[in-house]
């Protein structure tokens, strides 16, 4: 069975890319798009990952992780625009531009 990942992001297109890359690894990945969708998502479905979007502010990725560790608790990696200070408590984050960084990021979190 492979392993499970809920992807977040408040931009249609990147998600549907995200989705595409993840899916060419391996991996069952659910998209939810905006903040709504994705609390739907977690409150309904389990998870082994859940990957936050560069398109999602800050704050917003704040409230989700919160979210995400009462509800349907599951590592976070986050996406993060240049300059932008890491997730408080995510298990890791990446470069957005760089899809060999992300991956690689996605498969060591699963691997722990």
């Amino acid at each position: 069975m492979p392993l499970r990942i809920l992807s977040i992001s408040y931009d249609p297109m990147l998600l549907k890319t995200r989705q595409h890359l993840l899916e060419l690894q391996g991996y069952e990945v659910v998209s939810a798009e905006g903040f709504t969708e994705a609390t739907e998502r977690c409150q309904a479905e389990t998870f082994d990952l859940v990957v936050m979007g560069h398109s999602i502010p800050h704050k917003d990725k704040e409230a989700l992780f919160d979210l995400i560790q009462r509800r349907c608790p599951a590592p976070v990696i986050a996406l993060l625009r240049a300059g932008e200070e890491p997730l408080r408590g995510a298990a890791g984050s990446a470069d957005p531009m760089n899809p060999t960084e992300f991956l690689k990021a996605v498969g060591n979190t699963l691997s722990k």
